[in-house]
């Protein structure tokens, strides 16, 4: 099973700038979509049904243009899961999931802490998130938890951890926490298979940055301890080009 996670930060400028097409050529089961910032009826879904795709799952949020998270699939799930049931949360249109017999694929947009009131959310999200998972993988273990996390873990996932080290997405509160997540039964896919430092998964658009790879992994594929001996392969696609984020695979055999 290939599964993708992809911040396109619009899917329909995305879809403008070939996105289905490349999605035709990556051939995913299952990709994960995460700032779709589009209501299901603004979007041509026939195209990403052309593509492959008949199967998708949107849960947008409340405010137009903001947030919002998709699944497409090949292959029809057993069951969606629109949300958390958390009302904090669900407003923003930032969590879905689908079910199949061996493994729930979830796509998660995790705030960004861009100012105090941002980052006391981010914050206060982080916590009932863990909770709401502690919760699901007692009901169903085989998760796979896709998406922007809008954290760093470690210096090596980060071009400048010295001049970062105050900045929302690299505080020590945050990477406390992410390390916390992955201790609790979760494998980081693509640390799981590459130590190597200089893979990012965004950069800012200022700067040239992502010419000089001056970038943050805040993207993860997230997978359950459960399924390590189903893990086959984790990478990070960066030249795809529709958004500020690269795409990211990881692949399960069963």
């Amino acid at each position: 099973m290939k599964i993708i996670s992809y911040n396109v930060n619009g899917i329909r400028a995305a879809m403008r700038k070939g996105f289905t097409e490349w999605l035709q050529q990556a051939d995913p089961d299952v990709i994960c979509i995460q700032e779709t910032k589009a209501m299901v009826d603004q979007v041509d879904v026939a195209e990403i049904e052309a593509a492959g795709y008949p199967y998708h799952y949107w849960f947008s949020a409340q405010k137009k243009g903001y947030s919002g998270v998709a699944i497409f699939c090949k292959q029809e799930p057993n069951h969606v899961a629109y949300g958390t049931g958390i009302e904090s949360m669900d407003f923003e249109g930032r969590n879905i999931r689908v079910d199949y017999d061996e493994v729930s694929v979830m796509s998660l947009y995790l705030p960004s802490g861009t100012n105090i009131a941002r980052l006391e959310h981010k914050l206060d999200y982080m916590a009932a998130f863990q909770a709401y998972v502690d919760a699901l993988k007692k009901e169903i273990p085989n998760l796979v938890i896709c998406g922007d996390y809008n954290i760093c873990h470690q210096a090596i996932d980060i071009h400048d951890p010295v001049r970062n080290k105050n900045v929302s997405g690299f505080l020590p509160v945050e990477r406390e926490w992410i390390g916390n997540f992955i201790d609790s039964g979760f494998i980081d896919s693509f640390r799981h298979f590459n130590k190597e430092p200089h893979h990012y998964t965004w950069w800012s658009y200022r700067a040239n940055a992502r010419a000089n790879n001056k970038g943050w992994r805040i993207d993860y594929n997230m997978v359950a301890q459960s399924l390590q001996e189903n893990l086959s392969r984790a990478v990070i696609l960066p030249n795809a080009h529709h958004s500020d984020h690269c795409p990211l695979l990881v692949e399960l055999e069963f």
